[in-house]
């Protein structure tokens, strides 16, 4: 039986700002990439999601990106490699603690936004995310595509890596997300989303914008929090993984079972 994760980036609220149904999508994920204060969330909004992640038995993973509320942390940014590991161990730590008060441990970190999309292509950047992981805990297990700067790195930083692919985002032929800014990145037709998804799992391939079927390694499914769409794809993409006899678990066991 095959075996995957079900990821969705959570605790992204920030003050009076209320951003995803965090509540109503625990219940259907295995493990929640919860921001860190730096492009969203607050302390008060990062100590409920690991309390409700907890009551849901989901395993919580990091999700630091840069300093920048405004952008969401979506903006690029020209910081050093030294500034990009301080960034990283800050906003993990920032997590632990909370994770600590809650009698539970972090599994993993997945970066967020510009940072994430930088480091795909960046080796610069990608090799200071993970030492700024491995400084903090060697133990953790970096969320990043499988042909990626940021795996390359994890291997090189002697950090696990899991492979994620996106459900609701359209790929370059080179494995790349589709930057949103162009027509067709996001996915909203929930069928659609599935299809893809299943033939991810399954065939570990997907059909990218330009119609060639590209590899993609699939151990954890991500689902955007933020997409309106978001409860929707994530019961039914849980629900068809399920029908076709693939075991939904959080990115350790699926790591253990592959």
């Amino acid at each position: 039986m095959k075996t995957v994760d079900l990821n969705c980036d959570l605790g992204e609220s920030f003050g009076n700002y209320k951003c995803g149904m965090d509540e109503e999508i625990l219940p259907f994920i295995t493990s929640a990439n919860v921001a860190c204060g730096f492009h969203a969330s607050d302390p008060v909004v990062m100590s409920k999601t690991v309390k409700n992640a907890v009551k849901n038995h989901v395993r919580v993973g990091a999700h630091p990106g840069f300093p920048d509320l405004v952008g969401f942390g979506r903006r690029k940014m020209d910081l050093s490699p030294a500034e990009i590991t301080a960034i990283t161990q800050y906003q993990i730590g920032a997590l632990k603690a909370f994770c600590a008060a809650e009698n539970t441990t972090l599994q993993h970190v997945k970066p967020h936004g510009a940072l994430y999309n930088m480091a795909v292509k960046d080796a610069k950047i990608a090799q200071a995310i993970c030492e700024g992981i491995a400084s903090v805990d060697s133990s953790l297990i970096l969320l990043a595509p499988g042909s990626s700067e940021m795996t390359t790195a994890a291997k090189q930083t002697g950090l696990k890596t899991a492979c994620e692919v996106f459900a609701d985002r359209a790929y370059e032929e080179d494995g790349s997300l589709v930057a949103r800014s162009k027509p067709g990145a996001m996915i909203t037709d929930t069928s659609l989303a599935i299809s893809r998804v299943l033939q991810m799992v399954e065939k570990g391939t997907v059909i990218s914008i330009t119609g060639k079927e590209i590899e993609l390694a699939a151990d954890s499914i991500c689902v955007h929090g933020d997409s309106p769409a978001a409860l929707s794809f994530v019961k039914n993409i849980r629900q068809a993984l399920t029908s076709h006899n693939i075991r939904i678990a959080s990115i350790e066991e699926t790591l253990a079972n592959r």
